[in-house]
């Protein structure tokens, strides 16, 4: 079964995907690269915000990178973006 995670957007990253959050299906494993990679097919306009964007899944912090992250159905992905004006 293909895991169903909630990404949860804040800050610029909602307003550039243009939701709050959602419900997507990912691989069970997978880098957290290629999770950044699956939700920026869905919103291409957060490529923008590759290089300063985190995430946090289920409350941990992970750098986009080749850490791999094994994902269950109903873990919470929070992409958080720069929270400074920059």
């Amino acid at each position: 079964a293909v895991p169903r995670v909630v990404a949860l957007y804040f800050a610029r990253s909602a307003e550039l995907a243009g939701v709050r959050s959602e419900i997507i299906s990912v691989p069970q494993q997978l880098t957290s690269l290629q999770l950044w990679e699956e939700i920026v097919k869905r919103h291409p306009r957060l490529a923008a915000l590759q290089d300063q964007v985190v995430f946090a899944v289920r409350q941990e912090y992970v750098l986009l990178g080749d850490q791999l992250l094994v994902l269950q159905s109903g873990d919470e992905v929070a992409i958080i973006p720069p929270i400074s004006g920059g």
